[in-house]
């Protein structure tokens, strides 16, 4: 007989929040479980395999519409595989802008960073002026015609 889990057991066993096995049987990611009949949720080893496959997805940064795609392939073993290579490709495309944008606020913030390299007073930081000069930058660029921008104050 399969080992049956309670909800908190499963989420132990997984490290996913019971909230959030909740919220992936509801939107049909994970199947209903049995129940018990003191009405409890009945998890068997599909329900934790199935699980333990979305957490792998999800910490390869996959949208769940992705693994929900992934999960009706799996459904389909006999189908052709191109369309999850093109769905992998996407998630690298996705990957890859996240890298350059992220390598784009490192420079971001090593320039900021030197802005300040010797300790001084803060009515002296080169980092927050620049940070000031930049929000009101940003706020005379979006703030609706006929209006007055809000003022941010530089360190005094």
């Amino acid at each position: 007989m399969d080992t049956i889990w309670r909800i908190g057991e499963l989420a132990r066993a997984t490290g996913i929040e019971v909230e959030t096995i909740r919220y992936y049987e509801k939107t049909g990611l994970l199947p209903p479980p049995a129940r018990q009949a003191n009405g409890y949720r009945a998890y068997g080893a599909a329900h934790l395999e199935q699980l333990a496959f979305i957490r792998h997805c999800r910490a390869l940064d996959m949208s769940l519409a992705d693994i929900r795609r992934l999960l009706d392939f799996l459904q389909q073993p006999q189908a052709d595989c191109d369309d999850i290579n093109l769905l992998v490709d996407a998630q690298l495309l996705r990957v890859r802008a996240r890298l350059a944008s992220m390598q784009a606020l490192e420079r971001q913030l090593i320039e900021l960073r030197g802005r300040c390299a010797q300790p001084h007073q803060v009515a002296d930081c080169g980092i927050l002026h620049e940070l000031v000069a930049a929000a009101h930058g940003e706020a005379c660029a979006c703030h609706a015609p006929g209006t007055e921008p809000p003022v941010v104050q530089a360190p005094r």
